[in-house]
């Protein structure tokens, strides 16, 4: 093989939503990820970067500079009819406009956003309406990304979209401008396999929220729950060699989420299905096989004197370890 053949060695990333209860500032947060090797640091949210100011947004990537660090930004939602999005903060557009602006500022490439959540299955009009509107606030801003040289990078979020939903936003709105943040952990609560979910999206894939996962079956139907990595039965190792090769350049990016509690999928009730009308039988037979292969997982209770602030810091170091080690294996 020449150095022609060599793949680009996939850059490690971390949204920092993982380290949410550790009160650390945005600088703070970027050292963290140089002690461990991590090359992209992903602020999904405005408040992980502690605001749009111009000049802070300065100080933060003259630091990420100083430690080889790239940057990428996000916000969240952007769809008027979600039950997450924030009107008080402005219009969707409004929003938009002023993350695009922080994103040019600190050089990120794209500017992450969801449309909403589970519930939103559920709200008048159902998900259908809610991508309607989303497409209709994409193509608004469509100008303003452009002309910024970005990409709007839309997550498959919170059980709020499966990937053939929302690989049709991103065609509606325009995939020369709208790509996709890839969630394997997120896959679970819309009831999908994210090996699946990675065939769908990657063609339109821009970055990454990498997480492992366990589903199993109960009377109701499957319960859910995210793990550290490399704990999970989602064979989170095949997921990431095939979104390297499949979606050559994007980072994987951890977000880090182990839960307490399982998250129940109650699919034997008939009324769960009136959020699902227009689920494939064959897409729901992968994620049934998922859940057959899967067994019940338990959070064990914390260690005398350890925080849920250290736990949460132990689950990012454990699960950062795990895939620096696979990803080595691929450049080997």
């Amino acid at each position: 093989m020449t150095n022609l053949d060599r793949p680009v060695p996939a850059r490690l990333g971390l949204d920092i939503y993982s380290l949410r209860s550790q009160s650390w500032t945005p600088l703070e947060h970027l050292d963290f990820a140089a002690r461990h090797a991590v090359k992209v640091v992903h602020f999904s949210e405005i408040r992980l970067i502690g605001g749009l100011a111009p000049d802070h947004l300065r100080r933060i990537r003259d630091r990420a500079d100083e430690l080889g660090i790239d940057l990428e930004m996000g916000m969240r939602s952007i769809c008027p009819g979600s039950t997450i999005f924030d009107a008080t903060a402005g219009t969707a557009a409004e929003q938009l406009t002023a993350v695009i602006e922080a994103a040019r500022i600190v050089r990120s490439p794209i500017v992450r956003c969801v449309l909403g959540r589970f519930a939103d299955r559920h709200t008048p009009g159902g998900i259908e309406a809610r991508m309607a509107e989303t497409v209709q606030v994409l193509k608004s801003v469509r100008s303003r990304v452009v002309d910024a040289g970005l990409r709007l990078a839309l997550e498959n979020h919170a059980g709020d979209m499966q990937a053939r939903e929302l690989k049709m936003v991103v065609e509606d709105a325009g995939p020369d401008f709208v790509g996709v943040c890839i969630d394997s952990g997120n896959a679970l609560w819309a009831i999908e396999d994210p090996h699946l979910v990675l065939e769908t999206l990657a063609p339109y894939v821009l970055t990454s929220h990498v997480r492992d996962g366990v589903a199993w079956n109960v009377p109701e139907g499957a319960a859910v729950t995210w793990t550290r990595m490399g704990e999970g039965s989602l064979k989170i190792d095949e997921f990431i060699r095939s979104y390297v090769r499949k979606c050559p350049g994007s980072a994987v990016s951890l977000e880090v989420i182990v839960t307490d509690e399982p998250r129940i999928m109650p699919y034997r009730e008939p009324s769960f299905w009136e959020a699902y009308r227009s689920m494939p039988a064959w897409e729901f037979t992968r994620f049934a096989t998922l859940a057959d292969r899967g067994s019940p997982r338990t959070r064990p209770p914390l260690r005398s004197g350890e925080t849920a602030a250290d736990r949460e810091r132990e689950d990012v170091e454990a699960s950062l370890e795990w895939t620096r080690g696979l990803l080595a294996t691929l450049e080997a």
